[in-house]
């Protein structure tokens, strides 16, 4: 083992590398008794592609580029196609990122648009598409703008015709809700086709804090009826529901603290772990039922992994296997189960699981070790006392490198990984950004600060109005214990994050001095321009509960703005931003780069075109990766080899 400099040994993780291994199959489901799903192609601008896995195994693109199989709805997406093969013959629809339509798609000939395109503002949106063959339509979640605003727009669930009538014609989409709810989910068919379940929610909430679950019947026509509230409230998130095959109603809602599996009311399995998460995107699913009365279901506490509930006696069978994250994308057809999921040496891939005998494979976007295993991270569970002894849950990345260690008496630099969301988490799974640092010496610590999910809902509540706060006392709290136990460097702490990341990173540079530089990324950076239209209408109101009512509180959000205290940051820093970020939009960082601008503080600003909230495409990650390395090399006195030099500007 031979000792060098933190920082400086030498890697076969490269930027490259680490930018092919971003993103993660997704939107997984059976079409007959095929899976498929929505993959990643980082080298084909970013595009996400629809996946077909046939019997013997073989995967298949099913659309060639540019289709780029991806929603805009509420900014985030969700599920984006549905397919079904009926008579032998196979009939997909999918969402178009670049023109937001809908599609429908036969094998060996072309897709085919089944909905008008609009002028009018965002255009018209739609998302999880579900096939009615019978009805001859497919029936799913239009998000319709009516203005040039960002919150110029309604939300409903809509039927559009399969022979393409609407393509041309948004009069012949028929709307099967009103308007008067704000946000709404895809509609969830009983199983006689009798009732439609779907949830909705109103501004200021969010869907963590509080939803509604709708439930109406469906008559002959295909009109629905009244819908009536069967659980949820103000207080109260129910992020998913489904139809058991015996017609009751099974749903997740975290009334008792924690998300739980109830039917038609009654608890399954009360425990103090998750059996749901934040509904970023429409279609997430942490449940499924199956034929046999078992749910597969997706749980913990933190960490989610697999298992299958078994409602008669509350127990579940977890799955056996190296990964120990599932994602919120799941399937049941029969005893098949299938999932996403990862683990500390693994990547993100698809996974079969045997209900009937608890055994589970890798059946697609299967992980190769494109470098020696030796060099991926080897990451620590922990948990750090914060202000008032609260406990702070983080994943600890020391440096790691098979044939390097550090000088004795020397300790390595350290980076504050910062999550977005806020109400999100970070899973613990292989991550090969992180071992592009690590494995050049430089530890990585993950804070799942007050206010991240997988803990109950007390702890997502700590950042009711404290956004800004308890995130960055949390992440500070953790880097000076590091420091404290001899783990870091204390002279050589940064902090680096994206979008709410990016929030508590530029917050921390402004507000504290226990970081010697930082990386923000596409953060929100101004509130004032966040409640005068800055941002998109999902989370247009966000803030309501992050800072508190606007209009009780309004100095508060001048007083957390980083933006505000400009004048405060003596620390280096990077700024990277896409330059088509609806959600933190580039004039932020602008603003926030006049105002630091000519005070003596070394900084440097990329903007990437075509980019928008989350870097896709392969060269952008690259460049970004490798700008992060140079700047802390350049403020902790590093020489990593073969890294471009990044321009720093005062």
């Amino acid at each position: 083992m031979e000792s060098s400099a933190y920082g400086t040994w030498p890697s076969p993780v490269d930027a490259a590398l680490a930018a092919a291994h971003g993103g993660r199959p997704d939107h997984v489901d059976f079409v007959g008794d095929e899976v498929w799903w929505t993959e990643p192609r980082p080298t084909e601008g970013g595009r996400r592609t629809l996946v077909r896995r046939h019997p013997d195994g073989t995967e298949e693109s099913v659309l060639p580029a540019p289709w780029n199989v991806r929603s805009r709805v509420m900014e985030y997406g969700g599920h984006p196609w549905a397919a079904a093969v009926t008579g032998g013959q196979l009939l997909v629809v999918f969402v178009n990122f670049a023109d937001g339509r809908l599609y429908r798609y036969e094998p060996g000939g072309q897709p085919r648009p089944l909905t008008p395109v609009s002028g009018v503002g965002g255009g018209l949106r739609w998302v999880q598409p579900q096939l009615l063959q019978d009805r001859g339509e497919v029936w799913c979640v239009l998000e319709e703008f009516t203005g040039e605003g960002p919150t110029d727009l309604r939300r409903l669930l809509a039927a559009v015709p399969l022979d393409g009538s609407a393509a041309e014609d948004r009069g012949a989409v028929r709307e099967l809700t009103d308007d008067r709810r704000r946000f709404v989910t895809g509609a969830r068919l009983s199983p006689d086709g009798r009732r439609a379940a779907w949830i909705a929610w109103d501004h200021p909430r969010m869907p963590w804090d509080g939803t509604d679950l709708l439930v109406a019947d469906i008559h002959d026509d295909g009109t629905f009826g009244s819908p009536r509230t069967v659980a949820g409230g103000p207080e109260e998130s129910v992020p998913q529901a489904e139809w058991a095959p015996d017609g009751s109603l099974l749903y997740a809602s975290d009334r008792t603290g924690w998300w739980n599996l109830y039917r038609d009311g009654t608890p399954l399995c009360p425990r103090e772990e998750e059996f749901a998460g934040p509904l970023w995107t429409l279609g997430q699913r942490w449940f499924a039922p199956l034929a046999d009365g078992r749910i597969a279901v997706v749980h913990g506490q933190g960490a989610a992994v697999l298992g299958v509930l078994d409602p008669a006696t509350g127990e579940i069978a977890d799955t056996a296997g190296p990964w120990t994250e599932f994602a919120a994308t799941l399937a049941a057809h029969g005893d098949r189960v299938v999932s996403v999921a990862a683990g500390p040496r693994t990547g993100l891939e698809a996974v079969e699981l045997d209900a009937r005998t608890g055994r589970a494979r890798v059946i697609g976007s299967a992980h190769r070790d494109v470098v020696d295993p030796a060099y991926y991270p080897a990451p620590q569970i922990r948990t750090f006392a914060g202000p008032g002894g609260r406990e702070i849950h983080a994943h600890l990345y020391p440096p790691h490198h098979p044939e390097r260690t550090g000088p004795d008496g020397q300790l390595p630099p350290y980076v504050v990984w910062v999550h977005g969301g806020p109400t999100s988490r970070v899973p613990l799974v292989l991550d090969l950004g992180i071992a592009y640092f690590t494995s050049r010496g430089i530890g990585v610590v993950e804070v799942n600060y007050g206010g991240s999910t997988g803990h109950g809902r007390a702890y997502r509540n700590r950042l009711r109005a404290q956004w800004g706060v308890v995130d960055v006392e949390d992440c500070a709290a953790v880097a000076l214990a590091l420091a404290d136990e001899g783990t870091a460097d204390r002279a050589r702490l940064a902090i680096r994050g994206g979008s709410a990341g990016g929030w508590t990173t530029a917050a921390s540079l402004t507000t504290t001095d226990v970081y010697a530089c930082g990386t923000i990324i596409y953060p929100v950076l101004d509130l004032d321009g966040w409640v005068d239209g800055g941002t998109h209408d999902f989370e247009s109101q966000y803030l309501e509960s992050l800072i508190g009512p606007v209009a009780e509180v309004p100095d508060r959000y001048a007083q957390r703005s980083p933006a505000a205290h400009a004048d405060r940051i003596t620390a280096p820093f990077l700024l990277l931003q896409g330059l088509d970020d609806v959600i933190c939009p580039p004039a932020q960082s602008e603003r926030f780069l006049d105002l630091v601008s000519g005070r003596g503080v070394p900084h440097a600003h990329i903007a990437f075109a075509g980019e928008g909230h989350g870097f896709r495409r392969a060269d952008t990650m690259i460049r970004a990766l490798e700008a992060e390395l140079s700047l802390y090399a350049q403020v902790f006195g590093l020489n990593p080899p073969g890294v471009p030099k990044l321009e720093l500007s005062e």
